[in-house]
């Protein structure tokens, strides 16, 4: 049975960082990635013993999750993809690990905001060049970044302590 918890436990960390590669690589997160992240979820905390309150705090704490990425969305902050995948990893980390999901969240994407400014500074521009195409994008200037990255780091930071994986894992 462990197995089994366990294999619907990763479908999270996995679908997250395709989410993330996604975003790396085109600057799009597809929906299918944060459905499946929410469809998954139910059979997922049931499988791992989640009581229905706690599964009423994820979805409650993934609804609060949508209004802030729907918020950084409208602000101009974040792609609706990035706000999307934003309320996913918070409905699977459930209360009270949204917050360390914040904090790393906000902290790798000050780290991913520093090195894409490095990647487009002109001291690297020789090394670029000849990069495949995606990272040449990622080096334009006054281009987006993939904010998905860091919501994907965060969320695997924060993962061991949200609520599934604390069931399970221990």
């Amino acid at each position: 049975m462990q197995a089994v918890q366990i294999s619907l436990l990763l479908v999270f960390p996995a679908l997250a960082i395709v989410g993330a590669l996604k975003d790396l690589t085109s600057y799009t997160i597809p929906n299918w990635i944060s459905l499946a992240l929410l469809v998954a979820f139910v059979p997922a905390a049931l499988v791992c013993g989640a009581s229905l309150a706690t599964i009423g705090l994820c979805l409650a704490v993934g609804l609060g999750g949508l209004v802030m990425g729907m918020g950084m969305f409208a602000a101009g902050w974040i792609g609706g993809g990035d706000g999307k995948l934003f309320a996913v990893c918070a409905l699977w980390l459930g209360w009270p690990a949204a917050l360390p999901f914040m904090l790393y969240t906000g902290l790798a994407g000050g780290a991913v905001t520093f090195a894409i400014l490095a990647l487009r500074s002109g001291w690297l521009a020789p090394a670029v060049a000849g990069a495949p195409g995606w990272v040449r994008k990622l080096g334009t200037t006054n281009g987006d970044l993939p904010y998905g990255v860091a919501i994907a780091i965060g969320a695997l930071a924060a993962f061991p302590e949200g609520v599934l994986a604390r069931g399970i894992l221990g």
